[in-house]
């Protein structure tokens, strides 16, 4: 599969709670980070989606939202990955950030040049890659 998105995450659901219209679905990634995604009770049903399924979880870059270091506030962004900054990559008006996960894994996240100069953001510097759940699509092999 060729897709677009800087964000593709083999793994296995790891758990669904339903609800009538929607699921929270977790997929378990390597290294044993955790992502969720919110898809609909129909989504649940056409992907056959459960605990222990292979699944592919994706979020396109733009839509990560980084935080440096740690943050006196709290978010509603169900997706709160604690990382460190593994690699900026600088363009003439977004900038390119790679976060490195606990597990392994590695996360982009495209922010502006701004926000890379505000934030301190360089190698090293230990961030939280904050994605809502309704940004993850899910995906399943054919």
């Amino acid at each position: 599969m060729s897709i677009s998105a800087r964000n593709v995450f083999p793994g296995t659901v790891s758990a669904v709670v339903e609800g009538p219209i929607h699921a929270e679905v977790e997929i378990t990634i390597s290294g044993g980070d955790r992502l969720v995604a919110t898809v609909t009770t129909a989504s649940v049903a056409a992907l056959g989606l459960k605990a222990g399924v292979s699944a592919v979880a994706v979020i396109k870059a733009p839509s990560v939202t980084l935080v440096a270091g740690e943050s006196p506030w709290r978010f509603s962004a169900r997706n709160q990955l604690k990382g460190t900054v593994a690699a900026v990559v600088g363009g003439a008006v977004n900038s390119q950030v790679k976060v490195a996960l606990p597990g392994g894994a590695v996360l982009s996240a495209v922010v502006t040049n701004d926000a890379v100069a505000d934030l301190a953001l360089a190698a090293g510097v230990p961030v939280v890659a904050m994605f809502k759940a309704g940004q993850v699509v899910v995906g399943v092999p054919a």
